[in-house]
């Protein structure tokens, strides 16, 4: 059977849409990490980096303008590379920080 090239680009592009948007309802839906997890135990993760007693934690150093943060800076949640499966707090801070450049 031959498919017109016409009709083959628009289910590539009408799939990849879709694909698009199944995975942007999934990260929508994840949860939050909770301070009290072993990984995030383990890097010292506080959901307000302004509660954060450690010594490598500098003021103006958050979630949100970390490398690992797989959101915009303006978002309050994103996804982390460190916690996978789950969002952090954006004002957040944990030990794994990294300036994003």
């Amino acid at each position: 059977m031959t498919m017109q090239r016409r009709v083959f680009m628009i289910n590539v592009a009408t799939s990849t849409c879709a694909m698009g948007m199944a995975s942007m309802v999934r990260a929508a839906g994840l949860p939050l990490v909770a301070e009290n997890e072993p990984t995030a135990v383990n890097l010292h993760y506080k959901a307000d980096a302004t509660q954060v007693k450690h010594a490598k934690y500098r003021p103006g150093q958050a979630c949100s303008n970390c490398m690992l943060y797989q959101g915009k800076p303006t978002d309050p949640t994103a996804a982390c590379g460190i916690f996978p499966g789950k969002h952090v707090a954006g004002p957040g801070w944990c030990t794994a920080y990294v300036r994003r450049a």
